[in-house]
């Protein structure tokens, strides 16, 4: 899941961004309000975190250019502006969630995995995919009650095809949607982790739940799964 933070604060900047990519997210990080909505207009992105105070371009005004474009993205807004008045004004131009700081970082993880799970029509933080069980909160994966070690980029590219469960997923989608770089995810590179994947989920001679779909891409499939 790829995410955009604008924030002008560096070292609160910094932290989102660390705590993000730890929790296991692609992350694009500016201090920028103009950069932040060049990023918003020439990617997509899973949820995009928006301060409001930001120099050249406040918060109010990308959220109201996304909104406008009727891109729907989940956007969290957040502020030292406390008031309820202010609250208000965010959700009413548009945002999803508005989250005042000084807030803990673990806060605003879950918050993003509920705008996440919102954005799919999931409630509960663990996918299940046939008799696959994918832990969104711990990043833990079993597979018919059996736990799997993934990698990070492992779990990732699963998490992106469990979210999208019984639907192809081109590589350009998950190029955007996994990889920390956009020149990082050839279709190569896509094709190895996808063998990887298949090789750890296939344990007790169970069926393999990636489907290629030749020329359009993979599926995970709940009815082989």
């Amino acid at each position: 899941m790829r995410i955009l933070l604008v924030e002008d604060y560096p070292p609160l900047k910094d932290n989102i961004t660390e705590c993000l990519v730890e929790e296991g997210y692609a992350v694009d990080a500016t201090s920028s309000g103009e950069e932040g909505l060049w990023y918003a207009a020439n990617h997509n992105y899973d949820v995009i975190i928006l301060d409001i105070m930001l120099p050249e371009i406040s918060g109010l005004e990308i959220l109201q250019r996304i909104r406008a474009k009727g891109d729907n993205v989940p956007l969290i807004l957040i502020s030292a502006r406390d008031e309820i008045t202010d609250r208000i004004e965010g959700l009413e131009t548009g945002a999803d969630d508005y989250l005042v700081k000084p807030f803990a970082l673990e806060e605003l993880v879950a918050r993003v995995r509920a705008q996440i799970r919102r954005k799919h029509g999931q409630k509960r933080s663990v996918l299940s995919v046939g008799d696959l069980a994918l832990d969104t909160a711990s990043k833990t994966v079993t597979r018919a009650g059996r736990e799997i070690p993934l990698t990070r980029m492992e779990y990732r590219l699963l998490e992106c095809l469990a979210f999208k469960k019984d639907e192809v997923v081109s590589r350009d989608y998950i190029w955007q949607h996994v990889y920390d770089d956009y020149e990082g995810g050839s279709s190569n590179t896509v094709d190895v982790y996808i063998g990887y994947l298949r090789k750890k989920l296939k344990v007790d001679g169970l069926e393999d739940p990636i489907l290629t779909k030749r020329g359009f891409g993979y599926l995970l499939s709940s009815a082989a799964a």
